[in-house]
């Protein structure tokens, strides 16, 4: 993935999503994104797997160029067919290289962290490569895009214990390379899997 870009990681990531999805039937449950199900955070993934830049921008301007009231539109579109139908649609663009404006690095974040986002409340659970959670906290750690991720963690030093990756300086936020990639995007579920002095400022943050 190195050599080639987040592209081959996007794509599998995609693929894994979808199988772990395949015999859900408790798609109303609440997300880690406490506004949605995850449903809606699958109807979200597709929304970005088949977006490319003319479609977003079109759709954005019919939004009244309101970025919140266009994702809630997107959600709704690849929704409203029902779980199986959104889950097929997946599958069908698993391996599409478009997607919004912006960098291809954070689909792959999007991709990992919103399928964490159902996962976990399902009690599912994912093995990802070690180098494919390492990109996207290197991505994450330096950009401040839509979460600001960069200002979460400024002053502090992340730690994973199941890899070999650290970044930053300051009071030490320590745990698995997952936990802290979803703790860099705001995700309060992830600070039990953490500890170290800087947990406590990192929680203020996120909270």
């Amino acid at each position: 993935m190195t050599d080639s870009g987040p592209w081959p990681g996007i794509h599998r990531e995609r693929a894994a999503l979808a199988d772990d999805l395949a015999d859900v039937t408790a798609w109303s449950t609440r997300s880690l994104c406490r506004e949605w199900t995850v449903h809606d955070v699958l109807g979200h993934l597709v929304s970005t797997a088949t977006l490319t830049p003319v479609t977003f921008f079109a759709r954005l301007a019919a939004s009244g160029f309101r970025f919140s009231a266009m994702t809630s539109r997107n959600i709704a579109r690849e929704t409203a067919d029902g779980p199986d139908a959104t889950l097929a649609r997946l599958r069908a663009h698993v391996t599409d290289t478009t997607g919004p404006p912006g960098p291809a690095d954070s689909w792959l974040g999007e991709v990992v962290v919103h399928g964490t986002d159902i996962r976990w409340p399902l009690g599912l659970t994912r093995a990802f490569p070690a180098e494919t959670l390492i990109r996207v906290a290197e991505f994450y750690r330096r950009s401040n895009l839509l979460i600001g991720a960069k200002s979460r963690v400024a002053g502090l030093t992340l730690r994973a214990d199941d890899a070999d990756w650290s970044a930053g300086s300051g009071p030490e936020v320590r745990g698995p390379m997952l936990a802290l990639v979803m703790a860099m995007t705001g995700r309060e579920a992830a600070l039990e899997r953490l500890s170290g002095d800087g947990l406590e400022q990192l929680a203020a943050r996120t909270t």
